[in-house]
């Protein structure tokens, strides 16, 4: 797979980076929501037609300079809807209130602190992204409407996919 990550501290995306290279993967760092942003406005330019995304997956840190991660992945989500984002951030329930109200999705989530192995085996396993995917697509043709949501159904999406993430609410 081919990862592109945004982590603001270089020994931590450098951890990020050996242990996906050990698996074989190929890795792109960035140390802010900038260059993350540079660097995936050029792989999109340089795919071919027939991808849908330069990045298996993108990883941001929720919290960097310049751009924050949710900042990054709107602007990411606005050229390219099916990239599939993951966050790493300590704020569990800001991340996931956030991205509903901001993103109008709910996307991936780490939660830190975490073991490396955590990092590669949500990026390897896309069953969580399927399973929010789901809640997406019900937030996007159903019953929600992502531009008018009451904060009990913001509540009852986060419910659900901080079940799905098996996260802790922090």
């Amino acid at each position: 797979m081919k990862i592109l990550l945004a982590e603001d501290e270089p020994e931590i995306a450098t951890g990020y980076r050996i242990m996906l290279e050990k698996r074989n993967h190929e890795v792109v760092i960035t140390y802010n929501g900038e260059d993350c942003l540079k660097v995936y406005h050029d792989a999109l330019r340089a795919i071919p037609a027939s991808r849908i995304s330069p990045f298996h997956a993108v990883v941001l840190d929720y919290r960097m300079p310049k751009k924050d991660g949710m900042e990054v992945a709107k602007e990411i989500l606005a050229v390219n809807p099916h990239q599939r984002i993951i966050f790493a951030s300590a704020y569990v329930r800001d991340t996931l209130v956030d991205s509903v109200k901001q993103l109008k999705q709910v996307v991936e989530l780490i939660q830190k602190p975490f073991e490396l192995s955590v990092l590669v085996n949500t990026i390897e396993n896309m069953g969580n992204w399927a399973e929010l995917e789901k809640i997406n697509v019900k937030m996007r043709f159903s019953s929600y409407n992502v531009n008018d949501l009451t904060d009990k159904k913001v509540e009852e999406i986060i419910g659900q996919a901080i079940k799905i993430l098996n996260v802790r609410a922090s």
